[in-house]
């Protein structure tokens, strides 16, 4: 702004030193032939050579100061040989030194473009400072599949190291060469390495992070060193459902893919080419770098419409197959379960009869054991009824050895008859009796009362 107004204020200047000297020769021609002198003046009530020492103190001054923007750091060098970073935003003095300015942030995007329905192809963002676009390129895969790959990278320079920020400011000059002569090419090895680490078949299948990683990793601290190897398939193919699962044996030697893998030392640790360089070297910081998109080439795309539809078929039979299968377990599980329900039912049977069974059994035991309680208890009546009757018997006895007299002894007689036939008229005989004899005698006594009388009425 200083610069342009300067510029017209010299211009001024220089206009009215022109209209002074036509003014001048004018005015002497006028006076030559007699007539009178213009009274005309330049419309600008300041002299030329005013104007003129305004107009370059106007530049001096445009050279003196700059305005910082926001979001954007500034390597300011003298003409002494001098430089300092600039930060903050405002008015900034430069002294007539030379102004770097790098944002903090730049973004980085290659772009897929899309073409129409009528063939007009989509255009591409213009590019400006702190963000930089361009059309996506064409990269090929270790299967020789080649794609469009869209990226999104941001990157930031590195504004608490004043003088590693200085440094990268003084080897690149300006931001364009920084991004175009330093990230751009950074990013195309980086796709180009990791490209060649996985075939386009392994992207799709699920290896779409490893390619970030790899892609982010190497822009980060240098490019892989990579090598050949040749992968032999040894192992059979398994395919299948739920239900089924067949191997395909393969012949051994028969599949050989020629493919590249990260090189690593004896520890492990990834080799890096340290020829290249790094980002890290300019001081420049990774925010984010991925993959927006892949456009693959039209060969590969009728393929990946192939496999849709083949997996589409795949999972409808196997849909059909697990529906048939879960079918036959229904069946199966309804069967046990009519199985498991009769099987309680002739359980429940069982355990019934079982407990009326046990229930019996034990009455019957009790029963047992009652009856014979009631014998025990009638054995010592009878028991405790014979030992009182002898004992009446042997104090009898023992009166009469002591010299009864004749009556005494009849009544004593009478006595034990007396108490005899009452012990027999209160004890309780058996109901079936044992009848035994000659058949001339004709005898039908008991065989068990002749026993009792013959024991009770015998002389101690």
């Amino acid at each position: 702004m200083f610069t342009l107004l300067g510029v017209l204020v010299i211009l001024t200047a220089i206009v009215g030193f022109i209209w002074n000297q036509v003014k001048k020769n004018k005015d002497a021609e006028d006076e030559r032939r007699g007539r009178l002198s213009s009274t005309m003046k330049f419309p600008i009530g300041i002299k030329p050579l005013y104007l003129l020492l305004i107009g370059i103190g106007i530049m001096l001054l445009n050279g003196m100061f700059f305005w910082a923007n926001a979001g954007t750091a500034y390597a300011v060098q003298y003409p002494w040989g001098g430089d300092k970073m600039i930060k903050t935003q405002g008015i900034k003095t430069k002294f007539w030194g030379r102004v770097i300015p790098l944002s903090y942030e730049i973004s980085i995007k290659d772009a897929i473009l899309r073409v129409d329905e009528d063939g007009d192809k989509e255009r591409l963002a213009e590019s400006q400072d702190g963000i930089y676009n361009r059309e996506a390129s064409l990269w090929e895969f270790s299967d020789a599949i080649k794609a469009k790959i869209g990226t999104a990278v941001v990157v930031g320079v590195n504004t608490n190291d004043e003088e590693a920020f200085l440094n990268m400011a003084d080897r690149n000059r300006s931001e364009s060469k920084l991004i175009y002569g330093r990230v751009l090419p950074n990013i195309d090895a980086a796709l180009k390495n990791t490209c060649k680490l996985m075939d386009a078949q392994e992207y799709i299948s699920g290896k779409a992070s490893d390619f970030d990683r790899y892609f982010r990793d190497q822009l980060e601290n240098g490019m892989y060193l990579v090598e050949e190897y040749v992968e032999e398939q040894e192992q059979p193919e398994i395919i299948g459902d739920t239900t089924t699962v067949r191997k395909i044996a393969t012949v051994k030697g028969s599949s050989k893919t020629t493919k590249y893998r990260i090189k690593r030392d004896e520890q492990g640790n990834i080799l890096r080419d340290n020829k290249s360089n790094t980002l890290k070297q300019y001081g420049i910081t990774i925010y984010q770098a991925q993959v927006t998109g892949i456009d693959w080439e039209a060969s590969f795309d009728k393929r990946l419409q192939l496999q849709k539809e083949q997996v589409a078929q795949t999972q409808l039979e196997k849909q059909e197959a697990e529906k048939e299968y879960y079918r036959a377990q229904k069946e199966v599980a309804k069967g046990e379960a009519e199985k498991s329900k009769e099987r309680a039912r002739l359980e429940k049977e069982q355990i019934k009869l079982t407990i009326a069974a046990e229930t019996e059994a034990k009455v019957a035991e009790q029963n047992l054991v009652a009856e014979r309680k009631k014998l025990e208890v009638a054995k010592l009546a009878a028991q405790s009824k014979k030992v009182a009757a002898d004992a009446q018997y042997y104090e009898n006895a023992k009166l009469v050895q002591a010299g009864l007299t004749p009556q005494e002894r009849a009544e004593l007689e009478l006595q034990k008859a007396d108490v005899v036939s009452k012990n027999l008229s209160q004890m309780n005989m058996p109901n079936n009796l044992i009848i035994g004899g000659d058949k001339g005698k004709g005898s039908t006594e008991s065989l068990l009362q002749v026993k009792l009388l013959k024991d009770i009425m015998s002389d101690k």
